[in-house]
């Protein structure tokens, strides 16, 4: 155990230049905020207004093309490619990755705007006259349009370049990695340092800024329900409450808290749904539901390129542009939490689970929320509703609930999810940022993750009490447009790199079998009898050291005749070999034969039970980019020789294939 905890260590696990640059800078803009709001309110929204005037056209233009990038990859044979090598499970189960996608992605949000939002496109909407039934139409179409399937897209492309870099290429799972298509590898100097440390503080500002205005809200809705008195002691005391909670949970890990908590809260989201839809107009919200999906598809392009350019409005600007750009700068934060609990999985897979099955749970959302308060006011009367919304709209939800049977239990289980979420926020957060200051590692030091979880307090109970979380907020946003730049350019070198992954797999044609050539040039009988023989990991081991190592040392030398620089490694934990070809600027080879553990069938039981006994080896081969399922146990030198020299003649395919398409412009223009 002291070994492996003298791994984890954070001499070894600290990014000393991230971690000192992050909170340096942290403790300027949080000194500069608080101690001149007023000064920093000013300068970040004029540079904000000078963003939505100017740059309005390529923001809407950037989500438009990431929205149509990701579709367009889970939909194509890139969806085939796994977030890992081919051989790679997931981590967690598909409730659970729902659950941490749902908590970590939207969150408190969907509390505060479910029923304010809709309420507010109904009353004022951008073009028309409110308050009428054409009106209630658009306002769906506008909410659904703000938190669909856009949104996720953001949050998608983000954790599509960390988790294939990452997980399929062996890059650090930080923001530097998607880096890597344009610099390659300076993305381990000081650009790729100055990268996470930005992402370090969109991440610690636009989670702290969020906590101290939900607090505000929080409380709002305490006084309201409860009669508890708003002020700065009782905000700060939540707080604190609020971040130990999280400290807590980031502590216990990804799995035992952050997991845990996100399975609770969507239980709870679920809970509270079906109440309001069994107990408000049940039908009325089902047909809504079903007609407003309709309308926002048929109309998905329309809105996404809508600029408002023939009839100008600064609806645009507060809403849609604030949107695009608060989703913007949360993606780096949101993506690589996403891209952490997504290994193993499918890109089709993950285009899926990221980018439909949130959006429709939240539209889902949206409807029973957001068109029981439209029919409400729109046929009900109860006009207080839309008053209350328009003074203070932190407490629509709770104002709302007050209508229903049961206002009490739909409160209670309100309040709570409040207060879950925005421990789940906080907790992912901290996770992010100790990951990014880590070097991608989350197997990191306690003090490290309260380090985090602590800052994010306190960030958010200055900024409260002085001052300066507009302006904060407002500087997080307006960071989305050199990200944006960023992103695209990332995009098109991730789809750069999925190009040639897939060529490689076209070049392989690798079934799931030995290579035939090699299975027919051994005897029937002996052909049989390896197939019957379920070896232990010493005789697997032997075999390595005397059969595989020769023939790797065989084709190594031969290739140093020719100048090819050549690794043969063996793993003295695992008792894995690999032989790795580096080819300077093209892609290297790589043939790894690994003993690979499996329990016995029950045909082949001694009768002892024990586990070692109950298990049975494999030397089964992986390339690059996962395991091919084939032993080679058995084999003679010859016959691991010609597979070897099989698939290098493969990789060498490969390369002829890229380069091909590389030239083949050029070729076509000469």
């Amino acid at each position: 155990m002291s070994d492996a905890s003298a791994s984890t260590s954070p001499q070894s696990s600290l990014n000393r230049s991230v971690f000192a640059g992050a909170s340096l800078l942290i403790l300027l803009m949080v000194g500069f905020t608080a101690l001149f709001p007023e000064l920093a309110s000013q300068q970040f929204s004029a540079l904000q207004a000078s963003i939505i005037t100017n740059a309005s056209w390529f923001y809407i233009l950037a989500v438009a093309l990431i929205l149509l990038l990701v579709a367009y990859l889970g939909l194509s044979r890139y969806g085939e490619i796994k977030l890992g090598p081919d051989h790679a499970e997931p981590d967690f189960s598909l409730g659970s990755w729902f659950a941490m996608l749902f908590s970590a992605g939207m969150g408190i949000g969907l509390m505060f705007f479910g029923v304010a939002e809709p309420v507010m496109h109904f009353m004022t909407p951008p073009i028309g006259e409110g308050g009428t039934v054409e009106a209630a139409r658009e306002a769906m179409k506008l909410t659904f349009f703000h938190w669909g399937l856009h949104a996720w897209a953001l949050y998608a492309i983000v954790a599509l370049i960390l988790a294939f870099f990452s997980y399929r290429h062996g890059l650090p799972l930080t923001l530097r990695s998607a880096l890597y298509p344009l610099i390659g590898d300076r993305i381990y100097g000081w650009a790729g340092h100055a990268v996470d440390i930005f992402a370090i503080l969109g991440t610690i500002f636009g989670v702290a800024t969020s906590l101290g205005y939900g607090v505000l809200q929080l409380n709002s809705g305490l006084n309201y329900l409860f009669g508890i008195e708003v002020s700065a002691q009782v905000q700060v005391g939540l707080i604190i409450a609020i971040t130990a909670l999280a400290t807590i949970s980031v502590v216990s890990g990804l799995d035992k808290g952050i997991r845990r908590l996100s399975e609770l809260n969507l239980g709870l989201a679920v809970i509270l749904m079906l109440l309001v839809l069994l107990l408000g107009p049940t039908v009325l919200l089902l047909q809504s539901y079903v007609q407003n999906v309709g309308s926002y598809l048929s109309e998905i392009v329309s809105k996404t390129f809508n600029l408002y350019a023939y009839e100008p409005t600064d609806w645009l600007g507060g809403w849609t542009l604030l949107y695009w750009g608060w989703w913007m700068s949360w993606s780096p934060f949101v993506g690589m939490f996403i891209a952490r609990i997504s290994r193993g999985r499918s890109i089709r897979e993950f285009v899926s689970g990221v980018l439909f099955v949130p959006a429709g749970f939240t539209m889902a959302w949206m409807t029973v929320f957001g068109n029981s308060a439209i029919d409400m006011i729109l046929h009900h009367g109860q006009q207080a509703l839309a008053d209350m919304i328009s003074q203070d709209s932190s407490l629509a939800l709770f104002v709302f609930l007050e209508q229903f049977p049961f206002s009490g239990l739909l409160s209670t289980i309100a309040m709570m999810m409040v207060v879950v979420f925005f421990v789940t926020s906080a907790d992912s957060g901290s996770l992010v940022v100790d990951m990014l200051a880590s070097g991608g590692n989350d197997k990191t030091p306690v003090w490290q993750r309260i380090y985090w979880a602590a800052s994010i307090g306190v960030v958010s109970v200055v900024l409260l009490l002085a001052g300066g979380l507009a302006a904060l907020q407002t500087a997080t946003i307006a960071s989305a447009l050199p990200f944006s730049i960023v992103l695209l350019v990332a995009s098109y070198g991730l789809l750069k790199a999925l190009r040639i992954d897939l060529h490689k797999r076209d070049s392989l044609q690798q079934t799931n079998l030995a290579p035939a050539a090699t299975r027919n040039s051994m005897a029937w009988d002996r052909r049989l009898r390896n197939m019957m023989q379920f070896p232990r990991r010493g005789h697997v081991n032997r075999f390595i050291d005397d059969t595989v190592t020769a023939a790797m040392e065989m084709v190594a030398g031969e290739l140093r005749k020719s100048g090819v620089e050549v690794l043969v490694t063996l793993d003295d934990d695992t008792h894995a070999i690999s032989l790795k070809v580096l080819l300077g600027d093209e892609h290297d080879f790589e043939y790894h034969v690994i003993p690979t553990a499996y329990m016995r069938p029950a045909f082949a039981l001694t009768g002892d039970d024990s586990d070692e006994d109950s298990k049975y080896f494999r030397a089964e081969v992986h390339l690059t980019e996962g395991g091919k399922d084939y032993d080679v146990m058995g084999w003679n030198k010859e016959q691991v020789l010609g597979d070897i020299l099989d698939q290098y003649e493969k990789h060498l395919h490969f390369l002829h294939m890229v380069r091909d398409e590389d030239t083949r412009p050029s070729a076509t223009m000469a």
